[in-house]
């Protein structure tokens, strides 16, 4: 049986974009489920095989790791159609979710579960009291 969706990690997120854009600032902008791109970058002069990973907003958030950029790589090459998704952050960057051969992605239960509405219980902030005027 063929794979139909998979969740990948995108890593060097601490790495600044060519045009100073700031990709951990990018990531905590993601929403999950919207749409990612993924780019190969075959002229990339650490890793031919690159893939950058792209945000809806188009600001790169990273690479897919180097064991799984060839493969997905070849995937593109070949005309397979896959569609991607953010998923979450992560501590190396984001985790995206992948779908094969229009498959549409969908998160894993336990993410979406995560990223429903936050009730109130769960917010550690709460507002400074304000001093009464003297």
């Amino acid at each position: 049986m063929a794979m139909k969706q998979l969740s990948l990690h995108v890593v060097g997120a601490n790495h600044p974009n060519a045009d100073g854009s700031n990709r951990r600032f990018e990531i905590l902008l993601c929403v999950p489920g919207e749409p990612i791109e993924l780019v190969p970058e075959p002229k990339n002069p650490v890793d031919p095989s690159a893939i950058a990973v792209v945000s809806a907003r188009h600001i790169q958030i990273g690479y897919l790791t180097a064991d799984r950029a060839p493969w997905i790589g070849s995937m593109l090459r070949n005309g397979r159609e896959l569609q991607a998704v953010f998923q979450e952050a992560t501590k190396p960057g984001a985790a995206i979710r992948i779908g094969f051969d229009g498959e549409v992605p969908v998160l894993p239960r336990c993410d979406r579960k995560r990223h429903a509405e936050v009730t109130t219980e769960e917010v550690d902030f709460w507002p400074d009291e304000l001093p009464p005027d003297d």
